[in-house]
């Protein structure tokens, strides 16, 4: 679990770093950031959904997922939610906003976050979780440096994600399945690939409502488990 903290604690020190970092670098060199961000975010989501995509047994299952997930995010008005929580951080809100979605995207979604903390659980191995911590430090710089240091909010959703994961770990070590693995990579990659989209202000796919469709793939499973099928 004390892999899981230095998680959470390397997106907190990513981010500062990438708050001071920002303080000399000018807006035309954060706009270039900010592309390359984008690129780097369409690219890495569409290769991570297609790599995926092949190990699917259930092909269209991320569609029904992404539609639900949607839906649930669009009802709950998490993109007003998480823009009134931020207000008051930020001069601009919904940038931060959209920092914050492409950073828990970036370092919540991939076999590392999802692995390491079922390696960690069943084994007591950590080696997935501190190269992700390395990740993150790393990825945290970067989407600070355009966004801010309040992107460290971040924090919050990789220890969530991260620690529930293990949690279900403990409990049920057959319902973390590569199957479960697979069809998560593929809505996180979609997503990925939307919040792309939204850095480089080609499309506002309102990514933060799509989250929800992170879970759809474990309740699915959960139901499927239960039920016998």
């Amino acid at each position: 679990m004390i892999a899981i903290v230095i998680n959470a604690l390397a997106v907190v020190v990513g981010s500062t770093i990438g708050a001071l970092a920002k303080r000399g670098i000018g807006e035309k060199y954060i706009t270039v950031l900010n592309t390359a961000m984008g690129l780097a975010a369409l690219v890495l989501g569409i290769n991570v959904a297609m790599s995926n995509m092949g190990r699917s047994k259930l092909p269209v299952l991320f569609i029904f997922c992404l539609s639900l997930g949607g839906l649930l995010g669009t009802v709950l008005h998490l993109d007003q939610r998480l823009e009134a929580a931020t207000k008051h951080m930020s001069k601009s809100g919904s940038n931060l906003v959209e920092g914050i979605t492409t950073a828990v995207l970036f370092c919540c979604v991939g076999t590392l976050s999802m692995m390491g903390p079922v390696l960690a659980a069943l084994k007591g191995d950590n080696t997935y979780l501190m190269t992700a911590a390395t990740l993150n430090l790393v990825t945290m710089i970067v989407v600070a440096s355009s966004y801010g240091f309040w992107t460290c909010i971040t924090a919050l959703f990789v220890f969530a994600w991260q620690g529930t994961i293990y949690g279900i770990a403990k409990l049920s070590a057959d319902f973390i399945s590569d199957d479960l693995i697979a069809e998560v990579s593929i809505v996180g990659g979609v997503l990925i690939a939307a919040a792309g989209l939204g850095v480089m202000n080609i499309k506002d796919c309102k990514t933060i409502n799509l989250l929800p469709a992170l879970l759809m793939p474990m309740l699915f499973f959960l139901f499927k488990n239960l039920l016998g099928f």
